[in-house]
């Protein structure tokens, strides 16, 4: 009994085939090899066609039956994780209109910020839980706006994961409480579509896809599509999820206080919260989690930071001995005790960050001492400094109710540094997990999920498997004074 798992990416698409007694991954490819284009049409613009992430699934569902011997005889049920926030408008025929409008497009910012002043800050954050800025409600009205003509042609407006269920299905078009909230259409106090967004905009709810469940048998494949592919006719297509939302899924953070991260070349610390809640300062953005629902609150609280990766790979460029490597790197900053000796690195160098109000204070270090401070001080002061803006941003999410107690992440990236994990545990007194896993896998899971073949995440995630744990420290006191430092520091940039 096999479960695909897709996930629907900005570079390419990921398929994995997960043997549901076992937990074992099967088989897992991905299509294409280089990075997919991204059509910038003007400054700030970013597109792609949803057609060609239907024509990469396509090949990488072959890639995966390859590997898999040929045959997907024995899937039993399909899920699919997706790039968050993209538009795509499609006609009675499920045809795309245009190119989809991609998560990282900033066309849409002038219409999201308008919309937040007509409809009152502090009305859209008590119903949306956000601004409605640059999500897919505000990229909509910019078509509104600018292609009257075709805007008048859409049937129903769809996230990248809906647009791919429904070419599975043959034509079903459904989205789930979880993406429309994403997108900024879900009024979360009155447990239906915003009338407030759909009013000021102009939209008809007509627009929007009927509602199903994120885990529930959403529609079957087709019998074309069983022929073009190799999945059987009638194989359940049970669960979507967002990429971030899916992410925590994968780890199995489904709990209020457990928290999802990821340290690439940004850092996402993905909270789940079991209370309707919002921060009145919009440093963080709230969506429902997968198993939100009308009777079991569940939010994801997504933040993210910019200088996280990014930031390690300049040290390692600028400032390491010439061919260290990141493992390397960290040994040599484990020879420097606890905060680094009063030196301080401020890790945001990569732009805005939302966390501190969509200031840009840049990186920055501070309290070098020319007679004490080497590179193994600057190298362990850059890794506490990313570990503490993670601690900062995860302040916030505890202000706004959340009891954090445990971090999961993939053993990937920042979180294969010792020391990253011990100062985080350390000063934010959680419990860090890490796991092997991705999005693909998770989708995966949440389709055995939604079809009824595990009775919940916890028996999906039985044979999930386990790399390490970092406990807080005993004397968490040298690190707690350093992150104190690190505050006032950040306070005066």
């Amino acid at each position: 009994m096999l479960l695909l798992g897709y996930d629907i990416g900005t570079s390419s698409v990921k398929a994995s085939l997960v043997d549901a007694q076992s937990g074992q991954t099967v088989a897992s490819a991905q299509y294409p090899d280089v990075e997919a284009p991204i059509i910038a049409k003007q400054p700030g613009w970013a597109e792609q066609e949803p057609e060609m992430w239907w024509n990469e699934l396509k090949q990488a569902t072959a890639r995966v039956a390859e590997k898999a011997g040929g045959s997907l005889a024995e899937v039993k049920a399909i899920g699919i994780s997706y790039q968050m926030h993209g538009l795509v408008c499609v006609d009675k025929e499920g045809n795309p209109l245009r190119p989809a409008i991609i998560w990282c497009d900033g066309r849409a910012v002038p219409y999201g910020n308008a919309a937040f002043e007509a409809i009152g800050g502090e009305r859209c954050l008590q119903h949306l839980l956000n601004s409605p800025g640059n999500f897919t409600a505000a990229k909509l009205a910019w078509v509104k706006e600018n292609e009257p003509e075709l805007f008048a042609k859409i049937d129903k407006i769809m996230l990248p994961g809906d647009y791919i269920a429904m070419k599975l299905s043959g034509g079903d078009k459904k989205t789930t409480v979880s993406g429309l909230s994403e997108g900024m259409f879900w009024d979360f106090k009155q447990g239906e579509v915003s009338k407030d967004v759909m009013g000021y905009f102009g939209f008809s709810e007509d627009l929007i896809a009927d509602i199903v469940p994120t885990f529930s048998v959403q529609s079957t494949v087709c019998q074309a599509i069983a022929d073009e592919l190799g999945i059987p006719v009638g194989t359940p297509i049970s669960y979507r999820g967002g990429d971030q939302p899916n992410n925590a899924l994968s780890l199995n953070v489904m709990k209020p206080g457990e928290i999802a991260a990821t340290g690439g070349t940004s850092g996402v610390v993905y909270g789940v919260l079991g209370e309707v809640n919002y921060d009145k300062l919009s440093r963080v953005n709230t969506f429902a989690h997968v198993n939100h629902t009308a009777d079991q609150t569940r939010l994801g609280v997504l933040l993210c930071i910019n200088g996280t990766g990014i930031l390690n790979a300049w040290m390692r460029r600028t400032v390491a001995p010439e061919g260290m490597s990141y493992p390397e790197m960290n040994d040599l900053a484990e020879t420097v005790p606890v905060g680094a000796e009063g030196l301080t690195v401020i890790p945001f160098g990569n732009g805005a960050e939302r966390v501190l109000q969509n200031e840009n204070v840049g990186a920055s270090i501070h309290g070098i001492n020319f007679n004490i401070h080497k590179k193994a001080h600057l190298i362990r002061a850059a890794h506490e400094g990313i570990a503490f803006s993670f601690a900062y941003g995860m302040q916030i999410m505890k202000d706004m109710g959340m009891e954090i107690s445990t971090i999961k992440a993939g053993h990937a990236n920042m979180f294969l540094n010792p020391l990253f994990c011990r100062t985080l545990a350390a000063v934010t007194g959680a419990t860090i997990e890490l796991y092997e896993t991705d999005g693909s896998v998770g989708a995966a899971y949440g389709a055995g999920i939604g079809a009824g073949i595990y009775k919940d995440s916890d028996e999906a995630f039985k044979t999930l498997k386990h790399k390490a744990t970092i406990q807080p420290e005993a004397d968490p006191a040298p690190y707690k004074a350093a992150y104190d430092l690190w505050v006032e520091r950040l306070s005066k940039c």
